[in-house]
């Protein structure tokens, strides 16, 4: 059994956990994720672990409730128990001094973002954080992104906050305008916004990479639910991402 020690409300439907797990969160690296069973009868779910506090022995998970696993956690509060939590598993994100680094986030997306940014910012890149979201109310982790950003840009698609439009037209705008030579981009969010990232990218020359983590289903290669293809060889992201080069 795990303990839950905290739990905050982000945003509509979106919850941050603290979770008693001394192990893990003594190995665990950025980009690294869990299973979880909530109760004994529960599916197991892959979540991404978006802090750890080795000291304490706990980590941080950010729910979004959007199945039935997931809105019966929302459910659940301080002092509650966990079933189980297995991990770490997938591979660590690869952090090395690039230069310049274009962490960019989409909505819940942030949540495993904040880790590697972090660890990118302390390996010594410049780092600048583009942010999006659908409208404010869906905005998480502004302030933890910045507290480890040199520049955060912000964007929403109603322009409720920061600028209106998409992540693309905020890395257009950095790069083309502001004349920001990127070395790297990292790009985390819901699939449709990595993949146009990454033609966006592709035509300015950026390297990057994406994670795959919201496809994944099992967590351990036995479903296939993950199943791609990458330079034509068959790759599962939980097991062989969820990083993948975009």
């Amino acid at each position: 059994m795990h303990t839950i020690t905290g739990k905050e409300q982000l945003g509509p439907d979106i919850h941050r956990y603290v979770v008693d797990a001394p192990r893990i969160a003594r190995m665990r690296k950025p980009g690294q994720f869990v299973i979880i069973r909530i109760c004994e009868e529960g599916e197991r779910i892959p979540l991404t672990i978006a802090d750890a506090d080795p000291e304490e022995g706990t980590i941080t998970l950010v729910v979004q409730a959007v199945g039935k696993t997931t809105r019966q956690m929302a459910m659940m509060k301080a002092g509650d128990h966990i079933r189980d939590v297995t991990g770490p598993l997938g591979r660590p994100t690869h952090i090395d001094r690039f230069g310049t680094v274009l962490c960019v986030g989409g909505g819940i997306g942030n949540a495993p973002l904040y880790p590697i940014t972090k660890a990118l910012q302390e390996k010594g890149n410049h780092i600048i954080s583009i942010l999006g979201a659908r409208t404010k109310d869906l905005f998480i982790l502004e302030e933890e992104m910045a507290s480890v950003s040199d520049r955060v840009v912000i964007t929403t698609d109603d322009g409720s906050y920061g600028m209106k439009g998409l992540v693309t037209d905020a890395i257009e705008k950095v790069v083309k305008e502001d004349g920001v030579d990127a070395d790297l981009c990292v790009a985390i969010g819901p699939p449709i916004m990595m993949k146009f990232v990454c033609l966006l990218t592709r035509e300015l020359g950026i390297p990057t990479i994406v994670s795959l983590n919201p496809i994944m289903v099992d967590g351990t290669g036995m479903c296939g639910g993950c199943r791609v293809s990458v330079d034509g060889k068959i790759k599962f992201a939980c097991v062989d991402g969820p990083e993948f080069d975009g």
